[in-house]
């Protein structure tokens, strides 16, 4: 009896300090990275606020996995300094959330191929040379901009059922930063929500040459209502143009549509609708990659092409914001959700129908839509960069 007891006291003994000693294997095996983030505004302006909720998120999934370094307000063109203090600190993963970042960052990638690199809205990691350690992500954003567009479409139907304006006065005004595809397709995709719902419907754009600033998008916003437009949307990172169409002094008023985050604090009489890119889950995913010693890539839940990542708002990465039901039309819930449901199933083409346009890059090369545009084809930064003949209109600002 007495030797059936030390044998059982042996044996627990023994699978005790085993059971120990796999506890501090993992524990000792469990990987921690530090990850770097160079933003080009911070939490004031709603385009780095959208990266700061992602990162916020990942810190809530991975507790004290991961370590996050942030550097705030870095002019594109001035990232070099920011980006090797990272470097330097011993960053695993950096994410550099800015388009105009892209060269710089790829260019420092290739020197420092231990350390992963992200430009979220970049356009360059499948460009030669085509670097296993740089990547590229965005939303497919097009969808929320054209969701939104007949958010706005419903609301300028409805003006004009109410004898508000007549079809004529359908016209829609954008505040937009710079003529790449990225903006072009944003406006070119709000636009066409819009028209599905008020085929009269006209668009004039103005150019602020600026990502972020307040006083320059308020002006270009003013210049938009002074010509009578009904609605106006952004494709630019400040509230300023929500600011200008809630205090806009006339007899018939003019709404708006944000981008990046709810905008009806700053126009609660005006602000229709606004949506987003949420990084949240690539963020999520490329981190849970590296911690694990796997390929970005293979760890997104979303398309990849090479060293590029997209989805949209079937996977959460396009959001829809904050419908101001207090002055969106009866109904407007129900369509934003069919309109989801087509779009999240592959039943609507948002690039098509009876248009024609022309290239900004090149006059001769032509498009038409009648043979619908697949956007994020190949790439999660937009490529769409026509200009609409005879319903989109391209104006200078007025000079101060």
């Amino acid at each position: 009896m007495k030797k059936r007891y030390a044998l059982c006291l042996i044996t627990c003994i023994v699978m005790t300090l085993c059971l120990f000693g796999i506890h501090n294997l993992t524990k000792t095996e469990e990987k921690h990275i530090k990850v770097g983030f160079i933003f080009v505004g911070d939490e004031i302006t709603p385009y780095t606020n959208n990266f700061i909720k992602a990162r916020n998120h990942i810190k809530e999934v991975y507790g004290d996995r991961i370590e996050c370094v942030t550097t705030y307000n870095v002019t594109e063109g001035q990232i070099q300094k920011p980006l090797q203090e990272l470097i330097d600190g011993g960053c695993d993963y950096i994410i550099a959330a800015s388009y105009g970042y892209g060269p710089d960052v790829k260019a420092v990638a290739k020197k420092y191929t231990n350390i992963q690199f992200c430009v979220p809205t970049g356009d360059n990691a499948n460009e030669k040379p085509v670097l296993s350690n740089y990547h590229n992500c965005f939303g497919e954003i097009y969808q929320g901009r054209y969701v939104c567009g007949k958010v706005a479409g419903m609301k300028i139907k409805q003006m004009i059922d109410e004898n508000i304006i007549t079809k004529e006065q359908a016209k829609v005004g954008y505040v937009a930063a710079f003529p790449l595809p990225e903006v072009i397709s944003g406006y070119t995709s709000f636009y066409l929500g819009v028209r599905s719902v008020v085929p009269e419907a006209v668009m004039t754009v103005k150019y602020t040459n600026t990502w972020s600033s307040y006083s320059t998008e308020k002006q270009a916003a003013k210049e938009l209502v002074d010509e009578d437009c009904v609605v106006i949307s952004q494709h630019s990172d400040t509230v300023g143009p929500a600011a200008i169409c809630e205090n806009a002094q006339r007899d018939i008023p003019v709404y708006h549509v944000g981008y990046n985050q709810s905008m009806t604090d700053i126009a609660p009489t005006r602000s229709l609708v606004s949506c987003c890119v949420d990084y949240s889950s690539y963020f999520e995913q490329s981190v849970y990659a590296l911690l694990h010693d796997k390929k970005i890539e293979e760890c997104i839940d979303g398309r990849t092409y090479k060293q590029d990542a997209m989805a949209g708002i079937d996977k959460g990465w396009v959001r829809i914001l904050d419908i101001n039901e207090a002055i969106v039309p009866k109904g407007t819930k129900e369509m934003v959700e069919d309109t989801i449901e087509k779009i999240e199933k592959g039943k609507l083409e948002v690039f098509s129908g009876p248009f024609t346009g022309v290239s900004v890059f090149d006059r001769n090369d032509k498009i038409n839509l009648n043979t619908p545009y697949k956007e994020n084809a190949n790439s999660s930064s937009p490529s769409f960069s026509y200009i609409l003949d005879d319903v989109i209109t391209i104006e200078k600002m007025k000079e101060e």
